[in-house]
């Protein structure tokens, strides 16, 4: 199952340079990085990125994370996967712009 990390571009190039990331200031301050499945993704964009346009969706095999993957209750007590490790360039399975539209982020075809 692929779950995904919103990036802004500058954390995005951070992560591509260093090879890992602890995650954005949200992830550090909550000691863990935040992920979404396909079905929250979307609101996740909403909600925390509405205004952004230069970010990077980020896909990750959330079967190779192991234990360091723990599903906790969330927005409206939904499981939302949080990665207790860091992230490296190694666990990333795809990467794509994530643009912002009229109506809202544009998500890559068949995503959603």
């Amino acid at each position: 199952m692929l779950i995904f990390k919103i990036f802004r571009r500058a954390e995005w190039d951070a992560l591509r340079t260093a090879g890992q990331t602890l995650g954005a200031p949200v992830d550090l301050a909550d000691g863990f990085i935040h992920f979404s499945t396909a079905e929250q993704v979307a609101e996740t964009a909403a909600r925390h990125f509405a205004t952004e346009s230069d970010l990077v969706l980020v896909a990750v095999d959330a079967g190779k994370l192991g234990a360091d993957l723990k599903w906790e209750p969330s927005r409206g007590g939904a499981l939302f996967p949080h990665l207790y490790r860091a992230l490296t360039l190694g666990d990333v399975v795809w990467d794509k712009s994530l643009p912002l539209g009229a109506t809202g982020h544009i998500f890559p075809e068949g995503m959603l």
